[in-house]
Order: structure tokens, then sequence, then C-alpha cells
């Protein structure tokens, strides 16, 4: 015993010294100070940014950064025990802890990292911002470069590889009837020709089929298909949407230009760069500037960016609108869902919520408008316009001589030659009798009483007259005539005179006519103003017409004071040679319109009127000389040949009519304009507009593109240098996503799924590559193509996995492997878009107007209203039988026929066409109106060519419909229908066939 207490002491002492030893360590390790960055941060990432992260927030509490935490009481550093925080993550009793909610309680060691770290302070730096791992990263598939080398030179290795890997092989190729309704829809959206299927059909070359593909591209008709793919990525429409959807009359040069540069076949690179920096990058370019329509051409919330009160609201439109440019440009050109990171970082993709808002400050300073498609532009229309415009004047001018009209002054004074030809609006300034620009006002740097000499034909010149209580002698003809006895004026004066009403002018009605509305013309003339006509110059040019000696002519007419009512008042004078021929004192609203009819002998040179203040001040003083027209006292009767003479007239100005009317208006297009200042973008928290948070962010891209600078400049750069950094980083040649995404979409058009069957997300959250490497080897040939789209078309048109038949059994072996074809065992049998539908049926008919570009037709009836109202119509006349593509697209109120088939909201992004099928698809198709009065026209057509042969009648409507003859037995039971039915009825049946609707 003594032995064994005696050999107890080492070992208690060694016991009691390891013990000793394991609770110094421990003390150390709870003294320990946490790094936050390594062991807390990747705890809180892992475990709870899933539910509580910006944007995400749920309980209100967000661990992004501690603020919200400590805000919300869960934290009080140095004491964990009174952190509620820790309560929630502790398992008491055997029971879980609350959180992470529907996910394993934290192990107990994390528990106890977290109270530690909590009682030493719960240190965080502010440089660290949690954020929830995506789903993937940088490595993901579509951030990788393009693969260089390849085993395979062809679409069909690579698609034959995969069929092999999988014990498939492709399918006999389709007939030639069959490839060619497949391309000419594909590549035209309209059917072949019954001729043309015949043609290709018969035609003995080998290269047939690539001789097709390649003239089917070079046909204008390729371009109206294709752009009508890029438009729904774009969602373009003729409207803003929103509440008040007002129309963009100037919305289609945008359209245009996309027809023309897949017609032209530009440079894929080249094409986006114009879209998005055009107007900078090439600015003497009008199609570059008119790309950037693109930008515009989603739907814009007028109300909330005009018209709104409220700064919040406009705040929140704004931000709407930034988010809608910023996500069609790069779900458009690279498939990536930007718009996820709006609020929060991106769940499944490497995109930060903070790289979203840097990539919105790229369009900052950019806003949508109506502008010019170049300054010149308007110099340059003007100039075309006049030259035609001189042409017309001395034709307008002996047409007037020769019918004995009166010439009229206020058109004189527009610059015509008296007859209509002047422009309504336009005036003169007193001051320098030179042309004013519109909406002017207070006349400053004024000089009474001088004389400015006009350049007019008819027109002497223009003065402001002081008679200074009648002492001082007036100017008033460039001859020298002088005029006194006019009272004395306030010694300013108010804008031009004008052919119609001056500035600001009160009111154009008077005594119940409205002088702003044909065919009655309006002389504005404010006080203090006078103008003075070149009557000689008259005469001269009326005896060139009427070869008569100069007569008696009578100026008639009205004048009037067309300002307010009230105390206002003005006078008016009629001069003949500086002989006071007429006086209109002390005029006022109230009087109305007084009567003019003077007479101007033959021997007269000079007509001078003027407005004076009525020594009260200018204010509302407006003098209108209404309907004021020189007039011969004895008109010439017409001759046989002044009659003869008048018809050669009329047919010229009847051409110069149609060419001035082709010029149009200024060449406008609904596009952007940039601001000077570039207004702040910050991150905005959970989105909120409200909310913003941090620095100004400076625009840059995405990160997890590895091979590509992030960084394009800082929050000072300017909005030009904005957009081209962002047009260049999406075309740099090391990107792998453009090229990758636009051959994928090209793919998907032709086979109706992509090789990523999502076409508008390569991100975690989209479809997977069905033949990777083929992917990027036709991403390859388009660079080595230099963009071609074109190129790679006839790569993938003339692969024979494209020839293929569609056709396949129910029982095919196939079908257990690979259901939905991504391995291209067969080719995709593709239903009609609505467009194609619409086209294709007016093509059969002969009624589709071939007619390409300018304004799109307006198949409604259109009400102006603050919300306006579209009343569609049937299509029933040439001008609506155009191409679909030239149609005005109004979003709030869609066509309802091609609604009904699937087209598209303009409102949405759309990548992908939906297909569906519906009872109100047949019986739109069978009783819509459209296509009973098309179907109508189809059996009036074959009827001619027909005769009354049943056979003859069933053949035609099938090559016509189908482009095909019909069976024996499908014209044995045509021509019993026919016994009984009209033919109308049988063409109804075949616009309604599968056969028709579907393409294989």
């Amino acid at each position: 015993m003594l032995f064994k207490n005696h050999s107890s002491k080492p070992i208690l002492r060694i016991a009691i010294m390891a013990i000793l030893g394991w609770l110094t360590k421990s003390s150390a390790l709870a003294t320990d100070p946490i790094n936050f960055a390594t062991e807390i941060a990747p705890l809180l990432e892992r475990s709870c940014l899933g539910c509580h992260s910006a944007g995400i927030d749920k309980g209100d509490v967000s661990l992004a950064t501690p603020q919200s935490l400590l805000d919300a009481g869960f934290l009080i550093p140095g004491d964990a025990d009174s952190s509620h925080l820790v309560d929630l993550i502790t398992s008491t009793d055997g029971n879980p802890a609350a959180m992470p909610k529907d996910s394993p309680s934290l192990p107990d060691a994390e528990v106890r990292l977290i109270r530690r770290w909590i009682e030493q302070g719960a240190a965080w730096p502010e440089s660290i911002v949690l954020r929830e791992p995506p789903a993937s990263d940088a490595s993901w598939w579509s951030y990788q470069p393009l693969a260089k080398d390849f085993v395979f030179h062809s679409v069909d290795e690579f698609i034959d590889q995969k069929l092999a890997e999988h014990q498939l092989e492709r399918s006999p190729p389709a007939d030639r009837r069959t490839l060619i309704r497949r391309l000419t829809f594909d590549l035209h959206g309209l059917p072949p020709s019954p001729a043309a299927v015949v043609e290709f059909e018969t035609d003995p070359h080998p290269d047939a089929y690539a001789r097709l593909v390649d003239r089917l591209l070079e046909s204008p008709l390729y371009g109206e298909r294709y752009a009508r793919h890029w438009l729904d990525l774009a969602h373009y429409a003729d409207t803003h949407g929103f509440e008040r959807d007002q129309r963009r009359d100037h919305a289609w040069r945008y359209r245009d230009y996309v027809i023309d540069a897949f017609n032209d076949d530009k440079p894929y690179n080249r094409f986006l760069q114009e879209q998005i920096a055009g107007d900078i990058l090439w600015p003497d370019d009008s199609a570059a500037i008119i790309a950037t329509g693109f930008l515009a051409a989603g739907p814009w919330d007028y109300v909330g960016q005009v018209e709104t009160k409220s700064p919040s609201l406009r705040r929140a439109a704004r931000t709407l609108d930034l988010d809608d440019m910023a996500t069609q440009v790069m779900t458009a050109t690279m498939a990536m869902t930007i718009n996820c990171a709006r609020c929060h970082d991106h769940k499944l993709d490497p995109l930060l919520q903070e790289e979203y808002y840097q990539l919105q400050a790229v369009f900052a300073g950019v806003q949508r408008a109506e502008r010019l498609v170049h300054p010149s532009s308007v110099e340059e229309y003007q100039a075309r316009r006049e030259r035609l415009i001189s042409q017309q004047r001395p034709i307008d001018f002996e047409i007037g001589m020769l019918e004995g009209q009166g010439i009229d002054l206020a058109d004189i004074v527009g610059g015509g030659s008296g007859f209509g030809s002047g422009t309504i609006g336009a005036g003169l300034d007193p001051r320098t009798a030179k042309s004013a620009s519109p909406g002017g006002g207070a006349l400053i740097e004024i000089t009474p009483n001088q004389f400015a000499k006009s350049s007019l034909r008819f027109i002497d010149g223009l003065f402001i007259p002081d008679g200074n209580d009648g002492s001082t002698p007036i100017p008033i003809t460039s001859s020298g005539i002088t005029i006194s006895g006019l009272p004395d004026t306030s010694g300013t004066a108010w804008d031009a005179v004008r052919n119609g009403p001056v500035a600001s002018q009160h009111s154009t009605v008077l005594s119940e006519i409205d002088f702003a509305s044909g065919p009655h013309t309006l002389l504005g003339l404010h006080a203090n103003g006078g103008i003075t006509f070149d009557l000689t110059a008259i005469r001269a040019a009326a005896l060139s017409v009427t070869e008569s000696p100069p007569c008696d002519l009578r100026l008639t007419g009205s004048v009037g004071y067309f300002g307010a009512a009230g105390d206002n008042r003005a006078d008016a004078y009629v001069y003949v040679d500086g002989e006071r021929v007429a006086h209109f004192p002390q005029l006022k609203r109230q009087d109305g319109l007084r009567v003019i009819d003077i007479l101007l002998p033959a021997s007269a040179e000079y007509l001078t009127l003027i407005s004076t203040d009525g020594q009260n001040g200018y204010s509302h003083d407006q003098i209108g000389f209404g309907d004021a027209r020189l007039r011969p006292t004895s008109p010439a009767q017409p001759t046989p040949q002044a009659q003869e003479r008048l018809s050669e007239l009329k047919a010229e100005r009847q051409e110069l009519a149609v060419k001035i009317k082709a010029i149009g208006p200024p060449p406008k297009f609904f596009g952007i304009e940039t601001t000077d200042q570039v207004p702040p973008v910050y991150l905005l928290q959970r989105g909120d507009p409200e909310s913003p948070v941090g620095k100004r962010l400076a625009p840059g891209g995405f990160a997890a593109l590895a091979m590509l600078s992030p960084a394009w400049g800082s929050s000072d750069s300017s909005t030009d240098e904005r957009r081209v950094a962002l047009a260049h980083w999406i075309t740099d040649p090391r990107n792998p996503l453009t090229p990758r995404v636009l051959v994928n979409r090209l793919w998907h058009w032709h086979f109706g799924q992509g090789i990523v069957n999502t076409p508008s997300d390569f991100g975690f959250g989209g479809d997977l590559p069905s033949h990777p490497k083929l992917l990027d080897w036709l991403a390859l040939q388009l660079q080595k193509e230099n963009g071609s789209i074109k190129a790679v078309h006839r790569l993938i048109l003339n692969s024979k996995a494209y020839k293929q038949q569609s056709r396949f059994s129910s029982q095919a072996d196939e079908i257990a492997v690979d259901a939905d074809n991504r391995l291209l065992w067969r080719q995709n049998a593709k239903r009609m878009e609505a467009e194609v539908i619409r086209d294709s049926i007016l093509a059969i008919t002969g009624n589709l107007n071939p007619a390409r570009g300018g304004p799109g037709f307006e198949d409604f009836q259109y009400q102006d209203a603050y919300a306006p109202i579209y009343m569609y119509v049937t299509a029933d006349s040439p001008p609506l039988w155009k191409r679909s593509i030239y149609r005005f697209i109004v979003r709030t109120t869609p066509n309802p026929f091609l609604s009904t088939l699937d087209c598209p909201d303009p409102a949405n992004l759309t990548p992908t066409r939906l297909t569906t099928t519906t009872t109100l698809q047949s019986l739109a198709l069978y009783n819509n109106d459209f296509v009973l009065r098309q179907a109508d026209d189809l059996a009036v057509q074959i009827q001619r060519r027909a005769g009354d042969s049943p056979a003859q009648k069933i053949e035609q409507a099938f090559l016509s419909v189908l482009q095909r003859a019909p069976t024996p037995s499908e014209v044995e039971l045509g021509s019993e229908f026919l016994a009984t039915q009209e033919l109308f009825l049988f063409c109804r049946i075949l616009f309604n066939s599968s056969e028709f609707l579907y393409v294989d």
C-alpha cells in the first residue's frame, strides 16, 4: 500500500501537469486574436448569406456588412452572451439551432469561434464585404477563351462524332422541294414560288443547292427576314409603351438600318460598335449615327421621366431606363443576365452588384430622344428643298397669273411667289430684312427709322418706325421715299414680319375667321414694324406671263388687331409711293376685321404696310393683314394658247410637288442624346434608387472575363469615352462570348434550337452546349471571315445536318436516346412565326406589296389622346400589304391577329419565340377577316387560271399554297368538296393546314 502510494505520486504529478498544460494551451487559444477574413467571413458567407445579404435580407437583417447586425441588436461587441446572434446559432436541449434555417446547425467548434470573435470585440474591417459565393466562378465554360486547335474542320464532322458516340446516325437528306421551301422560309420568311420550286427540282448542276443558298442570301428579302430576329433582341417598337404609349414616328430609321446591315453583310463587330457608339466612332456616317437607335429601341416611361413632379418617381423611372439599356446590350451581345445583379450579387454567375452598376454608369449620360440624323442634314435638306421650291415659284406665279388669282402678300413674306409656295411661319427680321428664325421674341439693338433692303424679288425692304410725334421723316423705300406724321412710339419691336402669326400670338381667329387654316392667310405684323412691297417688280413678272401692258391693281383683304382684348390697341397704315391711302387708328380686338379695298394705279411703284403701338407700349400689339392680295382690276381673258400653257405648267408643278414630297422632313430618328456632364452612379442597396451607398462608380466591365480588363476609365470619363470603351470591350477579339453568342443565335434560327438552348443565357442558369467544340469552331470561323454573318450561314446551310429530313417514326430508336434531337439526328420541323404566316398568305395571293423601307404602315385608326388610342382595321389595301417588318408596332395595343399567333410582346427582349398551339389560333386562322379576304382573292385568281375544271382548281390551289402538286387522292377528295362548296372555302382550308403552317 505504501508502495502503491509512493508509486502513484509521479503518475499523479504527470496527470496534473498535463491538465495544467492543456488548460494553459486552451486559454492561449481562447485569447488568440481571430482573423475575420480567414476564419469568420468564410463561415458567414457559406452558412448565412443565402438568406441574409444585400437584396435578400430576410428578417430585415443583412450580413453583407456589420451595420445591419448592430442596428438590429443581434451583435454586441465584447459580450457574446448578450448577442442574439449567438442564441440563434446555438443548439439547446438537443433541439437544432434556429439558424441557419432549413440547414444543419453549425458545428460546436464554429459556434465557439463566433463567440470568441464577439468576445474579442467583433472586429470587422471596413474593406471586407461578405459575398455569397455564386454557383459558378470564372472557370465557367463560356468565360474561357475560344479553342484554337480542332481535329474537325466542318459542321458535319462535329455532328457525326457526337452521333457516333451515342450510336446514332443522320437521317436521309430531304427532297429538293422540301429543301427549297426550308431554305426560302428560313432566309426570306416567304414561300418559294411554284416556278422556283420546279426550277430547282430540275436543276441538273451538282452545286444547284449551294447556288440556291447564295441567291437567297444576296436577295434584299434576306435582310428583311433576319432583321426581324435582331429586332426581337432589341425589343424594337414604334411607340414608347407604358401609360402614355406615345408615337415614335422616326424610329423606323433604325429598323431600316438593321435590314441594310444584314443585306450588306456588315462585319459583325462593326455592326455592334455602330449600335453602341456609332455616333462617336463614325460621326460623319449617317448609318452609324442611326444605328444608336438600338440603345433607345426599348420601352420608355414618358410619364415617369418627363411628366411626373415627384423626384423620387423620376429617379425610379431613370433607374429602370438605365437597366433596360444595360440589360439589352449585354443580353443581345454576350448572353449575360446582368439584370440579376441589380439588387444583389448574381446568385449563379460571378457578377457582382457593383459591376452591374459600373455598367449602368456607361449610360448615365445617355437619354432617349428624337434627334436629327446629322446637324448638317438640316442644311442639306433645306438646300435640296429650296432648289426644288425655287423651280416651283415661277411656275406657281405663272399659273396664278394665267388663272387670274390674286398675289398673296403673306406668301411673298414667306419666301413664295405669291401663289402658295411660301413657307408658313417664315418671316423677315425688320432690322436686317433677312430671314428670321422661328419662335422669336423681343428685338434688341434696334435702330428705328433705318430702312433695310430685302433680297427677295417682290419685297423692297423693312424698317422699324418711330414718328417722334410726326416730326421725324421715316425712309420706307430703297429709292429714298420718306413719310412723316407718324406718332411717337416706344422705340421697341417684337419678332419678325411673318407669313402667319407672330411669336406668342394671342390668337389667329378674328370675326370668327381662323386665318391659320386654309384657304386663309395672315400677314403678321407686330408693332412696331413696316414692310414695303416692290410693285414694279411684281408688274414686270406679271408682264412676262400675260404679255399685257401694266394695269391698275387692287389691294383686297382685311386688317385687324389679333392681340388680347381689353385696352390693348395699335395703329395700322397703308401707303402707296409714300402717300397715306388708309389709316386704322387705335385698333382693338373687339373692333373685329376692317375691310381693305385700295386702288393701286398702274404707275404706283411701292406698297407699304405699317403698324405702330398705339402709344401705350407694344404688348399684345399683333396687327394682321388677312388674305391680303393684289388683284388686277381687269383680269385678262384666257386664250387657247394660255389654256394650253396652263396645262403644261400644272403638269410641271405636279412633278415638282412629287419630288418635294419625296424629300420629306429633315431626316430624324429616335435614338439617343448625350449630356456634357455625366450624372453620378452609385450602388443602390436592394436596387432602390433612394438608397445609394458607397462611392461614385466608374464605368467598367466584369472581372469574370479574365482575358479582358474590367477597368474602362474613371468616374470623370465622358459619356462618349464610356460608350466607346464598352463597344471595344464587347468586340475585343479576345472576348469569347460575343462570337459564341452570335453563331449560337444563327444556329438557333436555322435549327429551331441552339447549340446552347438558352441563346440569351450563357451562364450557370442556362443550358450547356450540346457541341462545345463545334460552337467554338463556328465562332472562330466568324472571326476568320472578318465577322461575315453570311459566311457562317453558308457553313451551316451547306451542311448535311441542315439538309436532313425532319420526318421520323414515333417508334424510332433514336427517340429513346435523344428525344429532344439535341444531337441532330434529324432536322427540326418549325412552325412559321406570326409575321411569316401573314406575309406568306399575302405572297401566295399575289397581294404582297414589295415596297421597302420608310415609315411603318399603320393597320389601325389612330386617335390622339392623353393615352393614344390604336384601333386595328383589316388590312385590305396595298399600303397595308407590305411585309410585316414594315408594320408600325404599338407596344400596349398589339395586333390581335399576330398576337394570337405568338407574335412577341415588344416590351420584352425575345431571344426565343414561343410556339403554342391553342384553340384561339385555329379560330383566328379560320375566321379572321384578313384571312377570309385573302382566301377569297386567291380563289378568284385560281378560278381565272383554272376555269371550270375542279381538278385544275385543286392543282392550282396546292401549287399556290403548298408549292406542290396534289396527290390523286387529294384531287379526288378536293373535287368532291368543290361539288358542294365554294373554291374560297377550299383555299381557306389550305391556309389552315399543318403543311402550310409548318416547314419541314
